[in-house]
Order: structure tokens, then C-alpha cells, then sequence
């Protein structure tokens, strides 16, 4: 039987419906598991947005399910349940594969996670322990001369030097600098209402509006980023209960979108695994599977 975390739910201030967990004080799964049965007149971008989830997130979860209109005799696992990343749990931490911002509030146990945009092939966001420093409100955007080029080339758009804050803005209302290369890299709001939970960004991260205010308002100069690109994760639980999390590589070219790419696995998991043999079959079919969501492979038994 899957093992869930109460994940405290609340609506907060701006609209946005974020979810707050309760960091487990051993093992790293959070959250519930929970299902929807589609109505049959909504997308799954509208779903997505509803349980606050990433869109690719949701269909990785159900692999197979129409994203336009899914049928009404579909039962969607939504992915509100998951480890955390194998990183110091402080500041932010941003997991690159499974499109997840976690926001590690200070001096409390809890964490909030939100989908994000991430860079697209050719324009991927990089790797990187780093701090904020600067928060932005109301940014101007100043795009390279190649991603000029690239608007003049794909959508025929003349950019100016300097894009004024406002509703023609990509950036939002709202922006976090990170001290990261030459100060480039941004994790800021949208004007758009797509993207969220895609690889559609130049390289930022891009949260939805109410999100990227939300953060804005809780963050502080100097705090601590985490940027790491971990498909596979993984939690022995305090009884004992060992838990993978298998999500979809990201392509690194567009001859690799939509193929099956095979995710690395540690000595260490395959040693642990390897004198239990339905534990190791259960591995290798969530490696397969690549659901992004967490399966218990081994029960609980004290190593």
C-alpha cells in the first residue's frame, strides 16, 4: 500500500493555489496520491491548472490520454505525491526533469512546490548552485541579439532593444536574479497564460503570475538556489520502505523527443535492490514506465 503524507493544502493571497507540505522529519516522500475523473469538456492544461501540476507532468502520469479533451471514462493520477530532490533542503531548489520549483521556507518544516518552465532544447537551463541578487518588480526585458534574430526569423517580430514593463512583457511583473554566469539566468512571472510546466522558456525559469508574487514576496538577496537535473529519485522511508520516482530525461536534441531514453541508476540502488528480486523487477518496470510518480518497490523491512 502506497505510504502518503498529509500534504496541507491552502489557497493563498493573489489567486494561486499553492501546495504546501510538510517536510517529513525522515525519507523524503510528501504528499497524496489523488485521481480525477475527467468530465469530458475539459483539456489537460485545464486540469493541470486546476490541481496546480505541471502540464507535461500530468500527461507523463498518464501516458496515452488525449490532451486536448480526455474521455470521461479516464481515471488521470495526478501527481501531487513525490520525493524530494537529493539536495540540501534550504532556499530553492529546482529540479530541471521533473519541471518543480521547491521553495524551502525558513525557519519552518514546510515547502511549497510549483511547476515551471524551463529552457528549450538548444536553450537549456543550466545546472547550478547559486544565490539571488537581485528582485526585480516590474522588469524590462533586454533580449540578445540572437534571440532577436530568432523572433525575426520564426514569427516575423521586429523586437526593440528594450521590451518596457507591461503587458507586452515575457517577464512578468515580477523577477529573481541570480548571481549564475553573467547574471543572465532569471526566474521570473509570464505574460503568457501556456508554458508552465514546459520547455518553452530562452533559459529562465518561468513561473505562472500568482506564483512568481507569491515567491517574490518570501524570498530575500543572497538566498541560496539549487538547480539540478535528477530523472530518478530516490527514499528509503522510516519503516523501511524504499520508494523510486522515475521521470522522462530531458532531450537534449529534437531528434530524441517522443523516444524512449534510458535513465542512468546508481551502484548503490542496484545493490540495494539486488537480493530482493521483486523489488528489482518493480525497478526496472518503473524505469520503464518513466510515470514520474513514486512507486514503492520493497516494503517495509529494517535494513
Amino acid at each position: 500500500m502506497r505510504k502518503l503524507t498529509i500534504a496541507l493544502l491552502s489557497v493563498l493571497a493573489f489567486g494561486a493555489h499553492a501546495t504546501r507540505y510538510t517536510i517529513p522529519e525522515q525519507g523524503r516522500l510528501i504528499g497524496n496520491y489523488e485521481a480525477y475523473q475527467p468530465t469530458g469538456d475539459e483539456s489537460l492544461a485545464d486540469i493541470a491548472e486546476r490541481y496546480h501540476v505541471g502540464f507535461l507532468g500530468l500527461l507523463e502520469a498518464n501516458p496515452g490520454t488525449d490532451p486536448y479533451l480526455p474521455l470521461e471514462s479516464d481515471m488521470l493520477q495526478i501527481p501531487t505525491q513525490m520525493l524530494l530532490p537529493d539536495v540540501p533542503h534550504e532556499g530553492i531548489v529546482i529540479n530541471l526533469a521533473e519541471l518543480r520549483l521547491y521553495f524551502f521556507e525558513p525557519d519552518t518544516n514546510y515547502v511549497h512546490v510549483f511547476p515551471i518552465g524551463i529552457g528549450r532544447i538548444g536553450r537549456e537551463t543550466p545546472e547550478m548552485v547559486t544565490r539571488i541578487t537581485q528582485l526585480i518588480e516590474n522588469p524590462t526585458w533586454t533580449p540578445t541579439q540572437n534571440i532577436r534574430n530568432e523572433y525575426l526569423e520564426k514569427h516575423n517580430i521586429v523586437l526593440p532593444q528594450v521590451v518596457p514593463a507591461g503587458p507586452e512583457n515575457p517577464l512578468g511583473t515580477h523577477a529573481l536574479r541570480l548571481a549564475y554566469g553573467q547574471g543572465e539566468y532569471l526566474i521570473h512571472g509570464t505574460n503568457k497564460d501556456f508554458g508552465i510546466g514546459m520547455r518553452v522558456s530562452s533559459g529562465c525559469i518561468r513561473l505562472a503570475p500568482p506564483d512568481i508574487v507569491w515567491l517574490f514576496a518570501r524570498v530575500n538577496q543572497e538566498m541560496k538556489v539549487t538547480v539540478v537535473n535528477q530523472p530518478l529519485k530516490a527514499s528509503v522511508e522510516p519503516d523501511g520502505s524504499l520508494f523510486v520516482e522515475v521521470h522522462q530525461p530531458l532531450s537534449q536534441q529534437e531528434s530524441e523527443q517522443n523516444q524512449f531514453k534510458a535513465v542512468p541508476v546508481s551502484n548503490e540502488l542496484l545493490e540495494y535492490v539486488k537480493s530482493d528480486q521483486r523489488a528489482e523487477t518493480l525497478l526496472y518496470a518503473a524505469l520503464r514506465m518513466q510515470a514520474g510518480l513514486p512507486v514503492e518497490i520493497q516494503s517495509g523491512v529494517v535494513r
